[in-house]
């Protein structure tokens, strides 16, 4: 298989390495518009492009892709508010999208937890529930995309929860979701429902960015021939 690669920070780099490991072709590196224009015909020749980018530009790389014909997955967090506009121009186009908040198995393995834990403690509002999130200080974006979507999991089974917000508040309805930037913290997400009485506490902690790059390889050999938006869930069901 041959891959475009968008964005070549530490991620980028651990995708090079996976790629090399199961057999498979880095035929264009991109990572500012410089790239773009000195490697656009490499960037042709690929069979699927994987984004490790940035927030800035990930949008418009997708598009790129859309033109040329290229599915693409999008491992970059930080631009879900324009994702109805970008699922809507994909099925127009009738191109290929694969996206998630996060391509490690066991974040979304942790992610089904979540959403268990939450449909049980619904219900009871003694509980307050909860998300803390730790990441490495160049993470432009908070709170990251696992946090977000812990949280949507979350609203979607606690019927006392309606949104959530990047600060501490003693709002009933928001969830409170609170971000920590530290040196070499790959990611950590701790999900907290605490009342007078007691705790209950989940938690996942990244060790390697390996677990991403991984996710990301096996997403790009299961997308092939598929045409829609998919998400990482709808590969773990096959």
């Amino acid at each position: 298989m041959k891959i475009a690669l968008l964005g070549y920070g530490k991620m980028g780099e651990q995708v090079e390495l996976i790629a090399h490991e199961k057999k498979h072709q880095i035929v264009a590196f991109i990572d500012n518009e410089e790239d773009w224009n000195k490697h656009f015909d490499q960037f042709l020749q690929a069979d699927i492009a994987i984004d490790f980018s940035t927030p800035e530009v990930v949008v418009d790389n997708i598009y790129r892709c859309f033109e040329n014909n290229i599915p693409i997955i999008v491992g970059t967090t930080g631009w879900y508010h324009r994702f109805e506009e970008i699922k809507k121009a994909c099925v127009d186009k009738n191109q290929t999208l694969f996206y998630g908040s996060n391509f490690s198995l066991g974040v979304n393995l942790f992610f089904e937890l979540n959403r268990q834990l939450a449909q049980l403690m619904n219900g009871h509002e003694e509980y307050d529930v909860s998300i803390e999130e730790t990441h490495h200080i160049t993470k432009k974006d908070a709170p990251s995309g696992t946090a977000i979507t812990l949280a949507n999991g979350i609203i979607k089974y606690l019927s006392h929860k309606e949104t959530w917000k990047n600060e501490t508040n003693d709002i009933k309805s928001e969830l409170s979701i609170t971000s920590q930037r530290m040196e070499d913290n790959i990611g950590t997400h701790t999900v907290t429902y605490t009342s007078l009485m007691d705790e209950i506490e989940i938690k996942h902690t990244s060790f390697s960015r390996k677990s991403y790059a991984l996710g990301a390889i096996a997403a790009a050999e299961w997308l092939i021939g598929k045409k829609g938006v998919f998400k990482f869930k709808d590969m773990l069901k096959k």
